[in-house]
């Protein structure tokens, strides 16, 4: 039995310092059934300690899931009477970190949903909770969602600054991230030079910006932070290089075409070229179209294509 009381105690660690009395399996779901420590304590109205009970009442609150299945814990608490002549006041002992007031969820449930919510938000959030046996409402997830304090305004060292779309080709905003924790920083409306320099003029201690190739936001930085060091975003060097190269390609096609032309030598692979030439041009000599020959064939029908213009002579030039 004692094996049985430390492995409860090691489960539902979370709930301490609750007295666990009894865990109960329900099928789909399991009862924790705890208690409050006997402790004093404070009332809200003056802060004085209290250990006079009033009387007792049961929260039923919800933790985090156990083997995939949901956890309601059962909490009797104690209704305190405040000792402070001229209170006369009772009140409902709080478990801090564990309990929090108006909420059917403990903390640490509470601090799991905040976490999913603020990646997900309202029916993606709901959805991954419910694989995850915690039942929670679109709407609920919003509501949490709006209730999470925003992050202090802090400055950063080096920031990245890019565009997004809020509507293609009509309305477009500016993410400004911290490029050291990855964490959005801020996000201003349009991409102009004159916001974001608004905004950098309110942010002196920025020393690296990260940005893509636009000159408008590298104009902005020169007149706004003068001494910082501008350095382009490795995203966009990628997609550079590969509009260059293709360009490049694009430019030389009539060198690769040279280049496919040359004939092939021997072998299985110029045999076929060959029987290939020959069902082309015996289709074309029937009168049969390009499209035709291609269906017919089984070929793309640029292949066909290069095949009807092959010389006769170097027959095996094309390839499929």
């Amino acid at each position: 039995m004692k094996d049985v009381n430390e492995l409860v105690q090691t489960v539902f660690s979370g709930l301490f310092p609750l007295a666990i009395e009894e865990v109960a399996d329900e099928g789909e779901r399991i009862v924790v059934r705890a208690r409050t420590p006997r402790d004093a304590a404070v009332c809200p109205v003056c802060g004085a300690p209290s250990e006079r009970v009033h009387g007792y009442q049961q929260r039923t609150v919800a933790d985090v899931p156990v083997d995939g299945r949901r956890v309601v814990v059962r909490v009797r608490v104690r209704r305190l009477l405040c000792p402070t002549q001229g209170c006369c006041h009772t009140f409902r002992e709080q478990v801090p970190g564990v309990l929090e007031r108006y909420q059917r969820r403990t903390a640490r449930l509470a601090r799991q949903v905040k976490a999913v919510v603020q990646e997900l938000a309202g029916r993606a959030g709901s959805r991954l909770l419910a694989m995850l046996a915690v039942s929670l409402s679109r709407h609920t997830a919003l509501r949490t969602l709006l209730r999470i304090p925003l992050l202090a305004g802090r400055a950063p060292r080096v920031i990245g600054v890019d565009d997004f779309a809020l509507r293609r080709r009509h309305r477009y905003a500016t993410v400004i991230i911290d490029a050291e924790t990855h964490e959005r920083i801020d996000v201003l409306p349009g991409r102009t030079a004159d916001t974001l320099e608004a905004w950098l003029r309110e942010h002196p201690g920025i020393e690296i910006v990260c940005r893509d190739g636009s000159a408008t936001y590298a104009e902005a930085i020169r007149r706004a932070l003068p001494d910082a060091v501008q350095v382009g975003d490795r995203w966009h060097f990628w997609k550079n290089l590969r509009e260059a190269a293709l360009s490049e390609v694009k430019a030389h096609s009539n060198c690769w075409a040279t280049v496919l032309d040359a004939p092939i030598s021997d072998g299985p692979r110029a045999q076929t070229t060959l029987e290939r030439w020959h069902q082309v041009h015996g289709l074309l000599d029937q009168g049969v179209g390009l499209l035709e020959c291609a269906r017919r064939l089984q070929l793309a029908l640029n292949t066909v294509k290069r095949y009807a213009r092959a010389d006769p002579a170097r027959a095996d030039a094309p390839r499929s």
